[in-house]
């Protein structure tokens, strides 16, 4: 397991942040701060890194794991955006939030809503994990470093480390912001949900 050392402010060394791409291109597991707390994850198309990360969480298999991307750009490939949709994304990323929306067919079905047929996606603000989703090209599947049955997550590498060095390739090892999960929202049918009240405020991000 390679541990990469990266300050938070500034530039990320692209020589560092490459070694983490290149082991999450060949279907590695990674471990990286956020703008809310620590997460794990892996490449999109790795199905063996979800079987591992699902493994180590102990989720259900409904469970959804959601993608981190760049931007909303290529946020679009993978979910529908409604107008709706589309303005609340414009004020909330980047951010501590998670956007559920209906899924494209470029979502793997292993972590798509069954019966709604969602994804959840981020854009995240904090520089290094930005820094390594736009080097790998594509989304990162995401989900919080948090054990089964835990009440907090991990809010830093050694915390990360000890809870799931069992399946990591590689930890980044950098400062993470936030002490709760990301916000969650989901719109279905211009619904709005708020599936779960988490680092991001949920106040006056609803008004016109």
């Amino acid at each position: 397991m390679l541990r990469i050392q990266i300050p938070a402010h500034g530039v990320p060394n692209p020589r560092k942040i490459q070694q983490a791409v290149e082991i999450l291109h060949r279907g590695g597991v990674a471990a990286y701060p956020t703008d809310s707390c620590y997460a794990i994850g892996c490449a999109i198309e790795s199905k063996h890194g979800v079987e591992r990360i699902f493994q180590a969480k102990q989720m259900a298999l409904n469970h959804r794991m959601a993608l981190i991307c760049p931007d909303l750009s290529a946020a679009s490939e993978y979910v529908h955006f409604s107008q709706l949709a589309y303005n609340l994304a414009k004020r909330i990323f980047p951010g501590p939030y998670t956007l559920v929306l209906p899924a494209t067919r470029q979502v793997p079905k292993l972590i798509v809503d069954k019966k709604q047929r969602s994804a959840g996606i981020r854009i995240v603000s904090h520089p290094v994990t930005q820094a390594l989703v736009e080097g790998l090209g594509r989304p990162l599947l995401t989900t919080t470093a948090i054990l089964p049955g835990a009440v907090m997550p991990c809010l830093d590498a050694d915390e990360t480390l000890e809870a799931f060095g069992r399946i990591l390739d590689v930890l980044i090892d950098s400062e993470s912001p936030g002490d709760e999960p990301s916000t969650v929202i989901e719109i279905q049918d211009d619904q709005i949900t708020v599936l779960r009240e988490g680092v991001g405020s949920i106040e006056g991000i609803f008004e016109d």
